[in-house]
């Protein structure tokens, strides 16, 4: 054993070694900038993820048969019991109750034990119209355009790390929660119940996701069920099939790190729309201006200038101008056109973000009629942005992740980009990244 344990570590060093003769003293000298970044995602079992998708699922229905319908819902739910409040103007009738209770039976709260059950909650309503006093500012006539719905800044972030230009962390911790509803609903694994969450975490060097070092899942689950038949079936079928690229022998697993938790949805905890930001917005990556998006219609800047900014950034991304980009734009209540504009790509790219900036404001549309207009904003689409995050989704509705401004960007900022642009220095962070990983594997194995 110690034999083959020593060849192991001879050859591994061997390849080190060769690996490492391509890598300059210059660069050498520049690649330890390694820390760790954690993202978490929810399924859509979660009390917060409810309150989500029942108040955009009131959304949609509204914006169904009146599409200029003004809708501002919020929704709780509590233990056996559901609120729904907030102000609606519009000239269509809903069944409320009807949404909830065929909203709460899609994401699969089908038995009382599961923390929420539909043939016994109880349900209380308050809904006003919109103020009168917000409705000025947004109404247009022949001398008024419409203007915000209110005062507000809005930020949205793209980034190279993955096809969908979305950060890597935020992406697998989605991309985890959404298997462990398709593992539940397909019956693969029959013992789980609907609510749930994960969390990941990377290495990054020199700005580059390397490794996934740690994973945390917690899912709700039938009494039966084992803790250690828990943590097999989970790797098995949810976290291997998804993030198997990323992880290494040293990968640590925290899966139901307290036990049990057979307990879940509303009954274990209170839930309210609007409280997962992050998780809706890019992980904790990139800024956040604090509005919430669910169970609010377009006229919201909260959410359809939170929309444009993701367009904004990622068509700047897509056009390779640059390798990230945060984009805020911000609003004064009733005036149509933003007060402030920022684009910050954070030295990646070779065009001066002033510049970048300029060319937006001339070929993107701002305004909040523009936005609703140019992204399609008043079509019922927003139930299904409720859960697994607004941005990154390959979905004709999600508007905002087309690339389609990738030419007009490019032959506005092409003369401001050096012909001489060379990219050996990325590619050399990048050797030097992988070299750093084959190291530590090397020092780990030999411990």
């Amino acid at each position: 054993m110690k034999l083959s344990m020593k060849l192991l570590f001879s050859v591994s060093f061997f390849i080190f070694i060769l690996i490492n003769k391509n890598i300059t003293a210059s660069t050498k000298e520049k690649i330890m900038n390694e820390y760790l970044f954690s993202s978490e995602s929810v399924t859509e079992g979660h009390p917060d993820k409810i309150c989500d998708q029942i108040s955009d699922s009131i959304l949609d229905e509204y914006l169904k048969k009146d599409p200029n319908s003004r809708v501002a819902c919020e929704t709780l739910a509590a233990k056996n019991v559901i609120v729904i409040a907030g102000e609606i103007s519009s000239s269509a009738q809903v069944d409320i109750p009807q949404v909830v209770k065929d909203t709460i039976t899609k994401i699969g709260y089908t038995d009382p034990a599961y923390g929420l059950d539909i043939s016994t909650y109880k349900l209380i309503t308050s809904i006003n119209k919109q103020s009168d006093n917000i409705a000025q500012g947004v109404d247009t006539s022949a001398k008024k355009e419409q203007g915000a719905g209110d005062q507000g800044l809005m930020f949205g972030y793209a980034c190279d790390e993955t096809p969908e230009l979305m950060p890597l962390p935020i992406s697998m911790a989605h991309k985890l929660t959404q298997r462990l509803a398709q593992v539940r609903k397909e019956n693969i694994l029959k013992w789980l119940r609907p609510d749930g969450k994960a969390q990941v975490t990377f290495k990054y060097i020199n700005d580059q996701p390397i490794e996934i070092t740690s994973i945390v899942l917690s899912t709700q689950h039938d009494t039966e069920i084992t803790h250690e038949q828990i943590e097999k079936e989970i790797k098995e079928h949810v976290i291997l099939p998804v993030c198997e690229q990323y992880l290494t022998p040293f990968t640590k697993y925290f899966i139901n790190p307290t036990g049990v938790f057979e307990i879940g949805g509303p009954q274990a905890d209170c839930g309210l729309t609007g409280r997962k930001i992050i998780v809706d917005t890019y992980g904790g990556i990139g800024r956040h201006g604090g509005g919430c998006f669910s169970g609010k219609d377009a006229t919201k800047v909260d959410r359809s200038a939170s929309y444009m900014a993701r367009y904004i950034a990622k068509n700047i991304v897509a056009s390779k101008i640059a390798k990230k980009c945060e984009v805020q734009i911000a609003y004064s209540i009733g005036i149509a056109d933003p007060v402030s504009l920022y684009i910050n790509t954070f030295g990646t790219s070779n065009v001066d973000d002033q510049q970048i900036t300029k060319t937006v404001l001339e070929i993107f549309p701002l305004k909040p009629a523009e936005i609703i207009e140019y992204l399609d904003l008043k079509n019922p689409i927003f139930s299904k942005t409720s859960i697994y995050g607004h941005f990154g989704r390959e979905d004709q509705d999600f508007t905002w992740e087309k690339t389609d401004k990738i030419e007009e960007l490019l032959n506005k900022l092409n003369h401001f980009i050096p012909a001489n642009k060379s990219t050996n220095e990325l590619e050399q962070q990048e050797i030097t990244s992988q070299t750093i990983i084959e190291k530590n594997n090397v020092e780990e194995i030999s411990k």
